[in-house]
């Protein structure tokens, strides 16, 4: 059996390529990413458990990086105990709050959604009564040991669900002051890059 491989759960928009960037950061590991093809937590659970089970076969120890949804999607997949430890960049930690905050945005409310079941939004995403539904029934079950880095004025998660994301299930917060929930710039990456070099130590110590 192998000893170690990173597997890359990319966030809305991205792709599992994106993993390469990480791949120096783990030199001593095998780095993979899953492109996943399902978008709803129903079916990406099916797709990611399935991966890191495959994944658990062949290697002794399984690492998580995951982006924006992609740590939600992760978190409802039933993997944690899979997994050695995971790195939430930007998480999704709250999807409760922020489908009713996008209703709100758009002005509608939970009565028209579960008339409607799906509702179109001038900015571009579905509302959906399932997705809703579906959310507040699973409530989310994180036991690994997580280590997160977020963007100061991240729009989609706000510092207060965040940090209290962090301290109930103890992973270690680090905030970058001025960061946006995507993080690209030169400046941003570094940062990130920084942020998985200072954990890495941290677990060698």
């Amino acid at each position: 059996m192998k000893d170690k491989i990173v597997i890359y759960i990319h966030g809305k928009g991205g792709t599992a390529d994106e993993c390469r960037q990480f791949a120096p950061l783990f030199a001593d590991c095998d780095v993979t990413g899953l492109d996943y093809k399902t978008f709803t937590p129903w079916e990406t659970k099916r797709e990611i458990n399935e991966a890191v089970t495959e994944l658990k076969k062949e290697y002794e120890k399984v690492i998580l990086i995951a982006n924006s949804i992609g740590a939600f999607f992760s978190m409802n997949a039933g993997i944690d105990g899979m997994l050695c430890e995971a790195y939430f960049i930007s998480p999704i930690v709250d999807m409760e709050k922020l489908i009713l905050g996008m209703m709100d945005y758009a002005r509608v409310t939970e009565e028209e959604l579960k008339e409607k079941r799906t509702v179109k939004t001038p900015f571009g995403e579905d509302l959906s009564y399932e997705y809703l539904c579906y959310v507040r029934e699973h409530p989310v079950k994180w036991n690994v040991k997580t280590h997160i880095a977020y963007g100061e004025h991240d729009s989609f998660t706000d510092i207060a669900a965040v940090t209290e994301f962090a301290d109930k299930h103890g992973a270690d917060l680090s905030v970058m002051k001025g960061g946006e929930h995507w993080f690209h710039t030169e400046e941003q990456m570094e940062f990130l890059f920084e942020w998985i070099r200072k954990s890495r130590r941290r677990n060698d110590d």
